[in-house]
C-alpha cells in the first residue's frame, strides 16, 4: 500500500528518537545510553489510530482492516556543526529531504545514566541548534547550485532567472529566516519545484519528558518553547518516552487500567500520529464492506472525483456519483438499511467536497 504521509525524526543524539520510532512503528531497534556513531537511517510504518475505523470494523466484520498510515524515518542524531561535517555530518540528510514533515525530538528528561551531548539539559538551546543545522544545510545546497550556474560555460536565460530566485532564498537564510517564510510568485515556485529545502518542510516538536516532569507538567524552558513554536505555527507535544514504553509492553487489558491510573486518556504516541496527520491538513474517508474496512487519506478540500482517484484511476476516470454516508449518522441509526429509510443516504456529484470521516461508495463506469 502506498503510504500517504512521510515524516523524518530529527534531533541531537541521545534524546530518545529511536524510542519514539519504536513506539510509532512497533519496531524493536536497539536504543543506547551513549554515543554510538550510528550512520544508518531506519524506516518503518506507523498507523494513525482512529476509533471510527474500530467501530466500522466491529460493524462490518471485514476480512481486513486498514488504518491510515505514516512512513517514519529515524535518522542518526545531528551534532552541532553537522552541516560542516561534525559527527556523522549530513550524510543522511538526503534520506529526509523529501519528507512531508519533520518531527524534532527534543530532550527535557533528566537521566544521569544518559549523558547529554552538550553536558546540560536545555531544550530551547537544542531546538535552536537543530534549526540552525537545517538552515545551514539549505544554505549549502543554494550556494552549490548558484556556483554551478555561475561556472557554466554558457548561462541560459532561464538559469539567470533561477539564480535570481536562489539568491533571494539565500539572502533570507543569511538573515535567519526559514524558506517557509519567503513569499514566492507562481513562476518562482515553478522554478524551484525540483528542489527540496529543510526549512520549508512543516515541523512538529516532541518534547521527551521524564516521569517527574510528566506529573508536574513542567520542564526547563517550557514557556519559551511554547512562545517560539506559536510564532512559527509549530505544534508542540509532550511525551514521556519511558511511560510510553511501559504502556506498549503491557497486555491490552492492563493498558487501560495503567493509563487511567496516570490520568492518560490517549497515549502520547497516538496523539503524535494524529497531530502529524492533522497539521498537514489531511483527513480520511472510509470504504466499508465484508472484504475490507479502509481509511483513505486526502487533503482537506478534495472533491469526490479526485478522492475516487485515490482508490483507482479508473474510478476517477469513469466517475458517475458518490454514495455518501456520514459516520455520525451510521452510529446514530446503527445500519445502512435504517439510514436509507431515514433519507440519510446521499448521492453526490463530482464537485462534492469530501468531509472528514465520510463513508463513500463510488459508482463508476469505464
Amino acid at each position: 500500500m502506498k503510504v500517504n504521509l512521510t515524516t523524518g525524526l530529527v534531533g541531537l543524539p541521545l534524546v530518545g528518537k529511536t524510542t519514539i520510532f519504536n513506539l510509532l512503528t512497533n519496531s524493536d531497534l536497539e536504543t543506547s545510553n551513549f554515543l554510538t556513531g550510528k550512520t544508518e537511517t531506519h524506516v518503518g510504518v506507523a498507523k494513525v489510530p482512529d476509533k471510527r475505523i474500530d467501530f466500522l470494523a466491529e460493524m462490518f466484520k471485514p476480512r481486513k482492516t486498514t488504518y491510515a498510515q505514516i512512513q517514519v524515518s529515524d535518522v542518526p542524531g545531528l551534532m552541532r556543526g553537522a552541516s560542516q561535517g561534525q559527527g556523522v555530518g549530513n550524510k543522511f540528510m538526503d534520506d529526509i529531504r523529501n519528507v512531508d514533515m519533520l518531527v524534532h525530538v527534543v530532550r527535557a528528561f533528566n537521566n544521569p545514566d544518559v549523558p547529554h551531548v552538550e553536558d546540560s539539559i536545555d531544550p530551547m538551546r537544542d531546538i535552536e541548534t537543530i534549526s540552525t543545522e537545517l538552515l545551514f544545510a539549505d544554505m549549502e545546497l543554494l550556494e552549490k547550485r548558484i556556483e554551478r550556474i555561475q561556472n557554466g560555460k554558457k548561462i541560459k536565460k532561464e538559469q539567470l532567472k533561477e539564480m535570481e530566485v536562489l539568491k533571494k532564498l539565500l539572502e533570507a537564510l543569511e538573515n535567519e529566516r526559514p524558506l517557509s517564510a519567503v513569499e514566492l510568485s507562481e513562476e518562482e515556485q515553478e522554478m524551484l519545484q525540483h528542489y527540496s529545502f529543510f526549512t520549508e518542510i512543516p515541523m512538529m516538536l516532541v518534547i521527551n519528558i521524564d516521569e517527574d516532569q510528566f506529573q508536574s507538567k513542567e520542564y526547563p524552558g517550557r514557556a519559551e518553547i511554547e512562545a517560539w513554536a506559536a510564532e512559527r505555527n509549530v505544534p508542540v507535544l509532550e511525551i514521556c518516552g519511558k511511560i510510553e514504553m511501559e504502556i506498549s509492553q503491557l497486555p491490552d487489558e492492563d493498558k487501560k487500567m495503567f493509563m487511567e491510573d496516570l490520568g492518560i486518556s490517549v497515549s502520547g504516541i497516538d496523539r503524535l500520529a494524529k497531530a502529524a496527520y492533522a497539521h498537514l491538513g489531511l483527513i480520511p474517508f472510509f470504504t466499508c464492506g465484508e472484504d475490507e474496512v479502509k481509511a483513505w487519506t486526502i487533503r482537506r478540500g478534495t472533491n469526490a472525483k479526485k478522492a475516487a482517484g485515490k482508490i483507482h484511476s479508473d474510478i476517477e476516470r469513469g466517475f458517475i456519483r458518490a454514495e455518501v454516508v456520514k459516520y455520525e449518522d451510521l452510529v446514530q441509526y446503527g445500519s445502512m438499511t435504517k439510514l436509507k429509510e431515514e433519507g440519510k443516504y446521499y448521492l453526490e456529484g463530482k464537485d462534492y467536497i469530501v468531509q472528514d470521516g465520510d463513508i463513500i461508495n463510488f459508482r463508476f463506469n469505464v
